[in-house]
């Protein structure tokens, strides 16, 4: 949601907020064009309504930093921008936000490019399908495309948009700082043919932008060592990773390319909805996930290619010898429903039914015959909660295609190769003409690169985030259920702090409880909003 110069109100995850901003520029806003020093004073003052998950409404001012380029050698600055929004008063009481946490918010969804550069206070960055608006300050040759024949430009883009603007608006109105980057994406392309947003870009970018915060230690508002990032979907696989690879030297090259500040990209806390992640393995996962269930059309997926990789998972996920939470024990594909349906679903539709007025409890128990209500707890089946979710979202393979179709594909391209196969799986299923029987030598590389999993369980990161909020919608068939989960379960086997919910009859980019995910910021970093006499 852009907030503007006109009032509006939008319902996001199930939060109503209301905007209302107007500008009182104290100072021309500022890029800091050819320096990676934060201008203190190039901001401009804004004030706008935020309605809170209570429904009470707090007007605040704050100081907004627009489309400053984050790196010192952009290839495209249109998309290496970020924004900065700082609160000055809430309901009339100044507020000294020096020191308080750094909510890094990113708006990439389906792995597309976001641009924060046309946004006019916060929550107004946004995806874009990879249009440069001309020739871009510090593009690659030629202007960029909006590459719309990209694969999954009009469709597997498991696009949501990103954070969700319900978690700036109310981070700001907690009195927290607010860092919206833009990153560059998959579709972009320049007129040579060349996509130049494809893996790894996107995480090398947010990490630029991170590196360029923590840089600024002490010109920029807020606690550079308290830095807290936020995405959803595509967006959430980026914060996931952003957390998991602090620091990794894996990324060194990629940043030194683009200028990147000398300075540390490790974040503090990681906070991802319905992460799209771990995607070398994401195809076996998701036919485990959701083999069974009919398309939208009502019929079956290639069932021995179903089979095949559900295969492939069971061999992938005993590999992890990961442990679930709250003593289950090691997972399998043999107990990982039993797993779910204990850990997660269960819990997720009792506290859903736990809310409901008695008699809307027994309307909606009456309405799904498959829940059994007893002593103030639901339990049902696995194979029950299937058939209640209904179609699966996607064919099979869901993510490396074997005609090259979807966003995923397009995330691996290189150069002038709009999409390549990342799995060894759908490059000997090619449907394309392909003749290879491997995968080309640089794809394990940037697997690495674009997956958390890498940084947890394979090689675990000592400077990787101690402090893990995950969460997804009960109904998302985007990916497989199994994906966040094992994020969580790696997390903590390491030992660190993971809170991992699932939102009762919510699908993709569902974000249902955001005032609580603001006040698990202020407990995680022991931040107390501190006001001004």
């Amino acid at each position: 949601m852009g907030i503007g110069a006109a009032a509006g109100v939008a319902a996001v995850g199930g939060v109503a907020l209301t905007a209302q901003a107007s500008g009182d520029a104290s100072a021309s806003s500022s890029s800091a064009s050819g320096s990676l020093v934060f201008d203190p004073d190039a901001y401009t003052e804004l004030t706008t309504t935020v309605t809170d998950t209570e429904g009470t409404d707090h007007e605040v001012t704050y100081h907004f930093w627009k489309a400053i380029t984050y790196v010192a050698k952009p290839v495209d600055a249109i998309y290496q921008s970020l924004n900065v929004s700082a609160p000055v008063t809430i309901d009339g009481t100044a507020v000294d936000a020096s020191d308080a946490p750094i909510l890094f918010a990113n708006s990439v969804g389906g792995y597309m490019p976001s641009s924060v550069a046309n946004a006019t206070g916060i929550g107004g960055g946004g995806m874009g399908g990879g249009m440069g608006g001309g020739t871009p300050s510090g593009a690659p040759s030629g202007s960029a495309s909006a590459a719309a024949t990209a694969p999954g430009a009009n469709g597997n883009t498991n696009a949501t948009g990103g954070a969700l603007s319900t978690n700036q608006l109310l981070a700001l109105a907690a009195g927290y700082v607010v860092v919206e980057p833009g990153a560059r994406g998959r579709t972009l392309k320049n007129s040579a043919g060349e996509y130049y947003g494809v893996a790894p870009a996107a995480i090398v970018d947010l990490k630029a932008a991170v590196r360029y915060v923590r840089a600024n230690k002490g010109r920029i508002p807020g606690n550079t060592d308290r830095i807290v990032s936020a995405g959803t979907s595509a967006g959430g696989a980026l914060s996931s990773l952003l957390g998991a690879s602090g620091d990794s030297p894996l990324y060194d090259e990629y940043l030194e390319e683009i200028g990147a500040a000398d300075a540390s990209d490790a974040i503090f806390a990681t906070g991802a909805w319905c992460p799209i992640t771990d995607l070398e393995h994401a195809d076996g996962a998701y036919e485990w996930n959701w083999g069974s269930s009919a398309t939208g059309s009502g019929s079956k997926v290639d069932q021995t290619v179903s089979t095949q990789l559900r295969a492939r998972f069971a061999e992938y996920q005993a590999s992890l010898k990961l442990e679930g939470l709250n003593g289950f024990g090691t997972l399998n594909a043999r107990n990982y429903d039993e797993y779910l349906v204990k850990q997660y679903l269960e819990p997720s539709a009792t506290t859903y039914l736990a809310a409901l007025p008695d008699s809307e409890r027994a309307t909606y128990l009456d309405a799904h015959t498959f829940i059994t209500w007893k002593n103030g707890r639901a339990s049902f089946s696995w194979a029950d909660f299937l058939t209640h979710v209904g179609a699966r979202k996607k064919t099979a393979p869901a993510f490396d295609a074997f005609d090259l179709s979807t966003g995923e594909n397009n995330l691996f391209g290189k150069g002038t190769t709009v999409s390549r196969h990342f799995t060894a799986y759908s490059l000997k299923s090619d449907t394309t003409g392909l003749t290879s029987k491997r995968l080309d030598s640089d794809i394990p590389e940037l697997l690495r690169l674009m997956n958390p999993m890498y940084f947890l369980v394979e090689k675990a990161n000592p400077n990787r985030t101690k402090h893990w909020w995950i969460r997804l919608g009960a109904k998302d068939s985007d990916t497989s259920h199994t994906v966040s989960a094992n994020l969580a379960a790696a997390a903590h086997t390491l030992g660190d702090d993971v809170s991992h919910l699932y939102y009762w009859d919510q699908g993709h980019g569902a974000n249902t409880d955001a005032g609580d995910f603001i006040e698990w910021i202020a407990k995680v970093t022991g931040h107390r909003t501190k006001t001004r006499k």
